[in-house]
């Protein structure tokens, strides 16, 4: 859509070919569902004052998975956004993220279009074989977007087998973190 309302002469091309000062490159891991990484990964980044998205794309059982991390990680706040919320929820729950007044945010791939929250340096990726490559890299690029190191884990179910195409979908997100 952009690109037609900017050959049509309604929109201007700007190119951004450095990244912003101080930007450092995302870290990615790829693993299997781990509850100890998961937790070890979160608790790193909320004791050092950031947030933690876990995108989980199932609005179905996105409320037992917040659960579950309730009880996995008892000392920290954690809340779920999906868009099926009304758009009042959805708005005082980011508000209350990008605050710092909760430590992660379970959501969907709503957030793939989302707001800056220069806080936010960590992101868990449950699932990750099911994203296209375009939704992984706008996904992950929700965090790192301040001074601080940031890190993406794409996690995928224990045992699964991987198609080739997802195999190398995941690997593509990996390997190329380069700003």
């Amino acid at each position: 859509r952009s690109l037609n309302l900017t050959l049509a002469g309604i929109y201007s091309i700007s190119l951004l070919q450095t990244p912003p000062l101080m930007r450092l490159p995302i870290i990615t891991r790829i693993d299997y569902f781990n509850e100890n990484l998961i937790c070890s990964a979160i608790s790193f980044e909320a004791e050092r004052g950031g947030g933690v998205y876990f995108v989980h794309n199932n609005v179905r059982n996105i409320k037992s998975v917040t659960d579950r991390l309730r009880v996995l990680l008892p000392q920290f706040s954690i809340l779920f956004i999906h868009g099926q919320e009304p758009p009042k929820e959805i708005e005082k729950k980011m508000d209350l993220f990008s605050s710092g007044n909760i430590h992660v945010l379970v959501c969907t791939s709503i957030i793939e279009a989302g707001i800056d929250v220069p806080n936010a340096n960590c992101i868990i990726i449950n699932n990750s074989h099911l994203f296209g490559l375009s939704q992984l890299y706008q996904i992950r690029g929700r965090v790192g977007r301040g001074h601080r190191q940031a890190y993406a884990y794409l996690v995928i179910p224990q045992r699964l087998n991987l198609s080739t195409k997802a195999f190398y979908r995941i690997k593509t997100i990996e390997e190329n973190t380069r700003l």
